[in-house]
C-alpha cells in the first residue's frame, strides 16, 4: 500500500517524546520550544485588530504563492540591516515554517541517487525531510568551531554529492557555531566542488554572548565567482538561505522563508503551488503588521537576556551536580546544549529512568543518520524557567548517578 519513500523516513522521535512530556508533572528539556512567556501576545492582539479593521478581505482571501510583498520586502531589509546583504524580494519565497523550505528544496534538487551531506549530529527534521527524496544522507563530523574540513571535502568529492545542509549558528542539536574562518572555508569548498549550500538560520538572532557572524552565503567570491559580488554579498547561484519568525516571534504563526537564486526559485515556486498553494495569507498579514508596528530588536533583546540566564543556570547545574566524566557544550546563544556520556552508556536507557522521575530530554541517537550517538543527548534550556531548570537537572543528575553506579 505504501510508497518506498515513506517507508524509509524515520518517525520524529522528538514529537513522540513531547507527547510524554505533556504531563504537567514532567519538567521537559526535550522540545525545541521557545519560552511561551516571551510570546508578544498583547502586540499580536493589536496587530490582529488592525488587520481585521483595515484589510480583512485581503487578509482572509487567497494570496500569491510567493507570499505577501510587504513581508518579503521586510525580510530583505532585515538581511541588509543585519549583514549588509542585498537580497531582492523576487528571491524570497514565504513558506509554512522553515521546515517546509527543507521539503521544497528536497523536492526540487534531490534525486534518489543523490547524496545529501549534513552535520553530525544533525537536525532531525532535516534527516526526516531529505529521507523522503534520497536514501543517501551522509554526515560530516563537527568540531568545536564547525565541520571537519578534511571530512567535508572527502564527502564533496563523492560522485553523487549535491547538497550541503548546515546550521552555522547555535546548531541543532549541539548548540555549536561555526567560526568566521570555517564559514569562509565552507563557502570555498562548496564553490570548488559545485555543491549547493542550504544554510538554515533559525537561531542566529538569539546570540547572547560573542559577536554576530555573517552567513556562509555572504562570502560571494569564495563560492567561485558567479555571485553578486565579493565578500558581504549573497552568493546567489550556489547558496540557498532559510529563515523563520518562529524563534523571535511565535512558532504558531508558521511563517518562514527561502532565499534562492532565480533558477531555483522558479522551481521552488512550482513545488510550493503543488504543496499548499501559498502560506496562510492571514498569518502573513498578522506577522507583517506586528513587525511593522513594533521594534523586533527590542523584543529579541528581551529573549536573549532570558535565554542567557537560563543557559547559565543549566551549565551551572551540570558543573555542580553531574559527574566529572560527562562532557557538554557551552553555547553562546540559541536554545540547546549537548551532553556526551561515557562510552558504553545509553541515553535511551537513561531517558526511561528520567521519565519515571519526572524529567525529559532527547536521546542523541535520532540525530545520527547511521543510528550511532547512543551515549549523547540534547537539552533545551529555553522552555523552562530557572527554578524548573534547577529542579529538573537535580532529578536528571540523580538518575544519571544511579545509572552509572549500576553499570
Amino acid at each position: 500500500m505504501f510508497s518506498q519513500r515513506i517507508q524509509r523516513v524515520p518517525r520524529s522521535f522528538i514529537r513522540e517524546i513531547l507527547k510524554v512530556a505533556e504531563d504537567p508533572r514532567v519538567i521537559s528539556f526535550a522540545g525545541g520550544l521557545p519560552s511561551p512567556g516571551l510570546f508578544p501576545v498583547k502586540r499580536l492582539e493589536g496587530a490582529l485588530s488592525k488587520i481585521l479593521a483595515e484589510r480583512a478581505p485581503e487578509s482572509l482571501q487567497y494570496g500569491s504563492s510567493e507570499g505577501l510583498p510587504a513581508l518579503r520586502e521586510w525580510i530583505c531589509q532585515r538581511y541588509k540591516k543585519r549583514f549588509g546583504l542585498e537580497v531582492d524580494p523576487g528571491n524570497v519565497l514565504i513558506t509554512t515554517g522553515s521546515q517546509q523550505g527543507l521539503d521544497l528544496v528536497g523536492k526540487v534538487l534531490v534525486e534518489d541517487s543523490d547524496k545529501v551531506v549534513m552535520e553530525r549530529p544533525g537536525y532531525l527534521g532535516a534527516i526526516q525531510a531529505f529521507s523522503l527524496y534520497t536514501g543517501s544522507i551522509s554526515q560530516v563530523e563537527l568540531t568545536g568551531d564547525g565541520p571537519d574540513l578534511d571530512d567535508l571535502e572527502r564527502q564533496f568529492r563523492s560522485v553523487n554529492s549535491k547538497l550541503f545542509y548546515a546550521i552555522p549558528n547555535f546548531q541543532n542539536p549541539s548548540g555549536m557555531s561555526y567560526s568566521l574562518e570555517k564559514r569562509r572555508k565552507v563557502a570555498h569548498l562548496c564553490g570548488k566542488h559545485g555543491i549547493v549550500l542550504l544554510e538554515d538560520d533559525p537561531y542566529g538572532e538569539l546570540r547572547f554572548e560573542g559577536e554576530h557572524l555573517p552567513p556562509i552565503g555572504s562570502f560571494g567570491d569564495s563560492f567561485g565567482g558567479d555571485s553578486h559580488g565579493g565578500e558581504g554579498r549573497w552568493a546567489g547561484g550556489h547558496s540557498i538561505m532559510l529563515g523563520t519568525l518562529s524563534k523571535v516571534a511565535a512558532p504558531g504563526l508558521r511563517v518562514g522563508w527561502v532565499v534562492a537564486p532565480d533558477e531555483i526559485m522558479e522551481r521552488l515556486l512550482i513545488a510550493k503551488q503543488a504543496a499548499d498553494l501559498h502560506t496562510s495569507t492571514f498569518t502573513q498579514h498578522l506577522a507583517w503588521q506586528y513587525l511593522a508596528d513594533n521594534d523586533l530588536d527590542e523584543h529579541i533583546e528581551e529573549i536573549r537576556e532570558r535565554y542567557r540566564d537560563q543557559a547559565s543556570c543549566m551549565v551551572r547545574m551540570l558543573e555542580e551536580q553531574f559527574p566529572d566524566e560527562i562532557g557538554f557544550t557551552k553555547p553562546q546563544g540559541g536554545m540547546f546544549l549537548w551532553v556526551t556520556l561515557p562510552e558504553g552508556c545509553s541515553s535511551t536507557d537513561l531517558f526511561n529512568r528520567a521519565i519515571e522521575k519526572g524529567v525529559a530530554f532527547v536521546p542523541g541517537e535520532p540525530f545520527y543518520a547511521d543510528g550511532s550517538g547512543k551515549n549523547t543527548m540534547r537539552l533545551n534550556f529555553s522552555n523552562a524557567d530557572e527554578q524548573a531548570i534547577e529542579e529538573g537537572m537535580k532529578r536528571l543528575a540523580g538518575c544519571l548517578k544511579d545509572y552509572l553506579a549500576e553499570r
